[in-house]
């Protein structure tokens, strides 16, 4: 199943790749022909694998547990670092920071169960996305996230390659955990931001999936 969030760089994606397979027809050169056709060939493939919407389901100890947060974004961790949070959370916090690869699925799903009590957008810049600044200076979508057992603040960051974000989270939503939220495309970023009370589950190295990876549990 393909994504809803990417529907315009689908058509866009799929109609060149078309193009470019069959301008062998009119391509009197026949080795430009072989190259072309390959590449109309991979970008059509690209599309289909980077905007794949695989079927998740939250683990059976979430559904139980709502003290526990779950990875909004595929990736590997990064990085977790203590730091200050002005935005929402206004304390220090313990920041887990997720990289996505081009390969990695790209929707976005929300972490726990509340309601969504800040939201901010910030243009920014195109800094990697595995860049330490990038964090602060890229452009991203800011989410605070109330829940019964405390707050969560996290951010789409985009990379180097993307140049834009979809989220439909807007302030007053009612969230579950698990429910897809939007997506960041070609490569980006996810920073998940908790209380120093919450104990962290996951280390850097670590390989997680969105709603199916327990990333922390709050206090």
């Amino acid at each position: 199943m393909l994504t809803k969030y990417g529907t315009d760089n689908i058509i866009v994606m799929l109609i060149i790749g078309g193009i470019l397979i069959f301008s062998p027809i009119i391509v009197s050169h026949k080795y430009l022909g072989i190259v072309l056709f390959t590449v109309g060939l991979l970008l059509i493939l690209f599309t289909f694998w980077f905007f794949r919407d695989p079927e998740r389901k939250v683990p059976e100890e979430a559904r139980i547990d709502k003290s526990l947060v779950l990875s909004p974004a595929d990736g590997k961790v990064v990085e977790i670092v203590e730091e200050d949070e002005n935005f929402y959370l206004k304390s220090k916090a313990r920041r887990i920071s997720i990289f996505l690869s081009p390969l990695d699925v790209h929707v976005n799903r929300v972490p726990a169960t509340g309601e969504i009590e800040f939201y901010d957008y910030n243009p920014g810049k195109y800094l990697v996305a595995y860049h330490p600044k990038s964090s602060e200076l890229n452009e991203q979508s800011r989410i605070g996230l109330k829940t019964p057992y405390g707050k969560i603040f996290f951010k789409q960051i985009v990379g180097i390659l993307a140049r834009r974000l979809v989220c439909e989270l807007k302030v007053g939503d009612k969230v579950n955990a698990g429910d897809k939220f939007g997506m960041m495309k070609f490569g980006s970023r996810m920073d998940v931001m908790v209380p120093l009370s919450a104990e962290v589950l996951v280390k850097v190295g670590d390989k997680v999936k969105a709603c199916e990876t327990i990333i922390s549990k709050l206090k």
